[in-house]
């Protein structure tokens, strides 16, 4: 049995005499990529570099604790957090706070869902402000 015959039952595919070369199909060898939610707490500014490196990944939505950090040098926090943005804006991601200690940083392929904020109807309309003068009157 030579080589081509030993490939060929590996993968699957059974050589035909008149060819010079075997065909393997490598896409169903390939381990496909899974997305990680993955947790991540900020205790320090340096912390964010593995984020950072999570994110460029393109697999995983990070779930990040900001408290330790909060707690302990806000001016800190903001540096971190800017360069989270940043990193996601370019890589066209997104990043929403939900609680006060909690950010998520998606990429491209998620997007977080932002609940649109309620405006009154006489913000959202303005002529609405008029003409409830003008029912009232």
């Amino acid at each position: 049995m030579g080589i081509k015959e030993s490939l060929a039952s590996i993968f699957g595919k059974q050589p035909s005499k008149d060819e010079d070369y075997l065909e393997i199909d490598l896409g169903s060898m390939e381990k496909k990529a899974k997305v990680q939610v993955r947790p991540f707490t900020l205790r320090k500014y340096d912390d964010v570099n593995v984020i950072l490196n999570a994110m460029r990944e393109g697999y995983t939505i990070s779930v990040i604790d900001i408290k330790p950090l909060k707690n302990k040098d806000v001016i800190e926090l903001r540096r971190a957090i800017s360069k989270i943005k940043k990193t996601a804006d370019a890589l066209e991601g997104s990043v929403a706070g939900f609680g006060e200690n909690i950010i998520i940083a998606t990429p491209s392929f998620a997007e977080i869902y932002k609940t649109p904020e309620f405006k009154p109807a006489q913000q959202q309309n303005p002529l609405a402000k008029e003409e409830m003068q003008y029912l009232e009157g």
